[in-house]
C-alpha cells in the first residue's frame, strides 16, 4: 500500500494529471484479476507465494500502461486531438512495450529447471507474476488509449519537455491553482535537466569508445568484490521461538536432568523480558517405546526446552539465543545446548535436519566414526562465524548386557522371549498381559489378566537378579540370575541410518546467516582429514540444497539471456542490435553487488531471483531507446548521432517514470516495512538496487554502444536486410 501511494505520487507530478494517475492505475485492478481467474481456471489455489509474486509485480504491472499514458501526452502535447494521439501514442509504443513484456516475462522459464524446495517455492511466484504482466499489456494496449481519448482532452503540462528538441517552459498568466504551479516548476526544472542530460549525452557520444572502456573497468572491478558477500540458501527470519537442546554428561540420573533443565529455566525467565516471553515448555528424557520417534532426547541425560515469544515481541529470538548460549556457557558448563529456531520454515529448508549443516560421518564401525567426527567437531568449532557444534550420538552410554544360558533355560521350559519379557516388565513397570481370561460369571464379560510391577519394586542390580521366572507349564518358578549372567557395559544412546549405513551428525549452526563461507571451510578440514578406510563424510541438510539450487540459477540465468536475445532478435530482426539492448545488464549486475554488499544481505535463492527477474526489467529501458532510435532513422530519415540524441531526449521521461516506479514500489518491502517482508526483502534489493545503477548507466551506454556499432556503416546488419538482397540478387 505505502509503495503504490508514493508510486501514484511519482506519476502525477510528472503528468501533472489526477486522470492520467487514475488510468494507469486501471492496470492493477483488471491485471490481478485476470490473474485470479487465470489461477481458478487453471485449478490453482491462492496462497502466500502467489500474493508475493503480486506484490512484485505491482509496480511492474503499471509501467506499461505508464509507457502508453507518456507517449500519448507527448502527442497531446505536440497539439494532436485526443482521439488521434491516442491510437498513434499507442500504436507507436506497441512494439517496444510488448519486447519489454516479454523480455521480463521469459526469465521465469528456467524457473522449471530449479530444484527442490526452491522450485516449490518460485513456480506459484512466477505464474503469478507472468500472468498478471500479460494482462497488464492488454490492458495498456485497450483500455488506457480507450481512457484517453474519451477522459483526458488536453495536456496539464505547459510547454513540452518531451519533445525532440529543447523548449522554453511557457508560465501562465493570471490566476492559477497550487497544482498548476507546481506543474509549471517541475517542468521547468525537468526541462533545465533534459538539457543537462542532452550535454552529457553529447559528450557521451563524442567518444562512445571511452564511455564504454570505462564502465567496462567499473565492471570488472565491482566483480572483484563479489567474493565479499554473504551466501545463504533462504533469508533468516524470526520464528517467534527457539528450541534449546540439551545433554548432560553421559550417564546423567533422570532427577538430576531435571534439575539441570529447571536452572536453563530459570535462565530463561531471567533473560527473556516478561513482555516477550510467552511459554516455556522442557521433555526431559526418553520412553524405550514408540513415543521415542517424536522426540530428538534418545535418554535420561537429554532434554529439550521450547521457548514461545509473544507475537509482538521487541527482541528478535536470535538475539536471546545468543545471550542464553552466552549465560549457559558460564553458568552451567556441564551442559552442552545447541539452538535452533524451531520454524517451520527452517525444518523445510533444513530437508529435516535439525541443522542447516550436518556434517554426517558414515561407517560400520561407530566407535570409529564418533572418533573421526570429534577430530572434525573440533575443528569446525575455530571456525570463525560458528555458534554452535554438536554430536547428538553419545556410546558411552551405561547399560546391561544379559547373557542368557539358553541350554538351562530350554531345561526349565523358557525361551529368551519368555526371559526377555519378564525383565522388561519387571524394569519399565509394564504390563504383561497372560493369554488367560477371566469371566465374569455375573455379566458374562471376559476380562484379560494383567500383571505389572510396582513401582519400586526394582531398586538395585541384586533385585534384578531375583525376579522369578516361570514357565507356561512348570508349576515351579526360577530366578533370573539362575539361567543368565548381567555386567555393565557402554552402549549408543541411539544409531542412525542414512542409505543403510550407521551414521555419526555434527550438527553445525552459523551465527550468522552466511552459510557457504563456513561450508567452505568445512569442506576444507574434511579435504586434509584423513579418513579411514570404509568411512565416508558427507554435508547435508539446507546447504545441499544451497548449492543444488544455486546450480540451477546459473543455467537458469544464461538460459534467461539466451531467450532475451533470441525474442529481441525476433522482435527487432536484427542480430546486433540485441546486444546493444543488452548492454544494460552489466551495470544492473554492478548495482546488485554494490547493494547487497553495503546493505549485509547475502547472495540466496531470494536474490538470486530478484537477479533472474532484473536482467528482463532492466533491458526494457534499453528496448525504449533503441526501438525510437531506429524509427527515427527508418522513419523519418535522420542520421545516427542525431537520431540516438533525439531518442534519449525523448525516452528519458518514460524511462525514469517507469524505473522510479519499480524503484519506489519496492521500497517498502526492501526496507522491510510490511508484515512478511522479511523473506522478499533480498529479492527486493537486488532489483532496487541493480535497477537503480542500470538506469543511471543504461541511458549513457546504450547510445555510445548503438553510435559504435551504426555509426561506422550506413546499414545495420539485420535480418530483413538479408532478406531484400537475397530477392534484388
Amino acid at each position: 500500500a505505502i509503495g503504490l501511494f508514493l508510486t501514484s505520487v511519482m506519476i502525477l507530478v510528472f503528468l501533472g494529471s489526477m486522470r492520467a494517475t487514475v488510468a494507469v492505475f486501471f492496470s492493477i485492478p483488471l491485471s490481478a484479476l485476470a490473474t485470479f481467474i487465470a489461477l481458478s481456471m487453471g485449478g490453482s489455489s491462492i496462497n502466500s507465494m502467489v500474493l508475493g509474486g503480486l506484490a512484485l509485480a505491482f509496480s511492474r504491472l503499471i509501467d506499461n500502461s505508464v509507457v502508453v499514458l507518456e507517449n500519448i501526452y507527448r502527442h497531446l502535447e505536440l497539439g494532436e486531438p485526443p482521439m488521434v494521439a491516442a491510437e498513434k501514442g499507442g500504436r507507436e509504443v506497441a512494439l517496444p512495450v510488448l519486447a519489454a513484456t516479454l523480455t521480463t516475462v521469459v526469465v521465469f522459464f528456467p524457473v522449471t529447471f530449479l530444484y527442490g524446495v526452491s522450485k516449490f517455492l518460485f513456480s506459484a511466484l512466477a505464474l503469478a507474476v507472468v500472468l498478471s504482466l500479460f494482462a497488464s499489456y492488454i490492458v495498456a494496449m485497450t483500455v488506457v488509449p480507450l481512457f484517453c481519448a474519451r477522459f483526458i482532452k488536453a495536456p496539464s503540462h505547459h510547454g513540452t519537455p518531451s519533445s525532440e528538441i529543447p523548449v522554453t517552459v511557457d508560465h501562465p498568466k493570471g490566476w492559477v491553482t497550487y497544482g498548476e504551479r507546481f506543474n509549471v516548476w517541475f517542468n521547468d526544472r525537468f526541462e533545465s535537466f533534459l538539457k543537462l542530460y542532452d550535454r552529457t549525452v553529447a559528450v557521451t557520444l563524442r567518444r562512445p569508445t571511452a564511455t564504454l572502456a570505462w564502465f567496462g573497468v567499473i565492471f570488472v572491478l565491482s566483480l572483484a568484490l563479489f567474493p565479499l558477500l554473504g551466501v545463504s540458501f533462504f533469508p533468516r527470519t524470526d520464528a517467534g521461538q527457539f528450541v534449546i537442546n540439551l545433554k548432560a554428561p553421559s550417564g546423567t540420573r533422570l532427577s538430576v536432568t531435571e534439575e539441570e533443565v529447571a536452572k536453563v529455566e530459570n535462565l530463561i525467565r531471567h533473560e527473556v523480558s516478561s513482555e516477550d516471553l510467552g511459554m516455556v515448555v522442557a521433555n526431559i528424557g526418553s520412553t524405550p517405546d514408540f513415543s521415542a520417534i517424536y522426540t530428538p532426547n534418545s535418554a535420561m541425560h537429554t532434554a529439550f526446552v521450547q521457548v514461545s515469544l509473544k507475537e509482538d515481541h521487541k527482541v528478535g529470538s536470535y538475539e536471546y539465543m545468543a545471550r542464553l548460549k552466552r549465560r549457559i556457557a558460564v553458568e552451567l558448563p556441564e551442559l552442552t545446548a545447541y539452538f535452533q529456531s524451531g520454524g517451520l520454515v527452517d525444518a523445510v529448508l533444513n530437508m529435516g535436519m535439525p541443522a542447516p549443516i550436518d556434517v554426517q560421518v558414515a561407517g560400520s564401525n561407530m566407535e570409529a566414526s564418533l572418533e573421526t567426527a570429534q577430530k572434525l567437531a573440533a575443528q569446525i568449532r575455530k571456525i570463525d562465524g560458528v555458534a554452535d557444534v554438536f554430536t547428538p550420538q553419545d556410546l558411552d552410554y551405561p547399560a546391561l548386557r544379559m547373557d542368557i544360558d539358553r541350554t538351562r533355560a530350554s531345561e526349565l521350559g523358557l525361551s529368551q522371549r519368555e526371559v526377555v519379557n519378564n525383565v522388561i516388565t519387571a524394569l519399565t513397570s509394564n504390563g504383561m498381559i497372560a493369554p488367560s481370561f477371566w469371566i465374569d460369571p455375573k455379566s458374562g464379560n471376559d476380562y484379560m489378566l494383567t500383571v505389572q510391577y510396582p513401582e519400586n519394586q526394582i531398586k538395585s542390580l541384586s533385585d534384578l537378579s531375583a525376579i522369578p521366572l516361570k514357565a507356561t507349564k512348570s508349576s515351579e518358578s526360577t530366578r533370573l540370575d539362575m539361567l543368565s549372567t548381567l555386567r555393565r557395559i557402554n552402549s549408543p544412546t541411539e544409531v542412525d541410518h542414512y542409505q543403510l549405513r550407521r551414521t555419526i551428525d555434527i550438527y553445525v549452526r552459523p551465527q550468522h546467516e552466511d552459510l557457504g563461507k563456513i561450508a567452505s571451510a568445512i569442506d576444507g578440514i574434511i579435504a586434509k582429514t584423513e579418513i579411514p578406510k570404509g568411512q565416508s563424510v558427507t554435508l547435508r541438510g539446507s546447504v545441499q540444497g544451497m548449492r543444488a539450487s544455486f546450480s540451477s540459477f546459473a543455467v537458469g540465468l544464461c538460459l534467461a539471456v539466451l531467450l532475451l536475445y533470441l525474442i529481441l532478435v525476433a522482435q527487432f530482426r536484427s542480430f546486433i542490435d540485441p546486444f546493444i539492448i543488452l548492454v544494460a545488464v552489466p551495470p544492473a549486475l554492478t548495482g546488485v553487488i554494490l547493494t547487497l554488499l553495503l546493505s549485509g544481505t547475502t547472495l540466496n535463492v531470494m536474490s538470486l531471483m530478484g537477479i533472474v527477474m532484473l536482467v528482463g526489467i532492466s533491458v526494457s529501458n534499453s528496448i525504449l531507446i533503441v526501438e525510437f532510435t531506429r524509427h527515427l532513422r527508418e522513419e523519418e530519415g535522420m542520421g545516427v548521432k542525431e537520431s540516438v540524441a533525439v531518442a534519449c531526449r525523448v525516452r528519458l521521461r518514460p524511462v525514469l517514470m517507469t524505473s522510479l516506479a519499480t524503484i519506489i514500489g519496492l521500497l517498502p518491502m526492501a526496507l522491510k516495512l510490511g508484515a512478511g517482508s522479511e523473506a522478499y526483502a533480498p529479492l527486493a534489493r537486488a532489483i532496487l538496487g541493480g535497477l537503480s545503477v542500470s538506469v543511471v548507466l543504461t541511458v549513457f551506454l546504450v547510445p555510445a554502444a548503438y553510435l559504435l556499432v551504426h555509426g561506422q556503416k550506413r546499414e545495420s546488419w539485420n535480418i530483413g536486410s538479408l532478406f531484400r538482397k537475397r530477392r534484388i540478387a
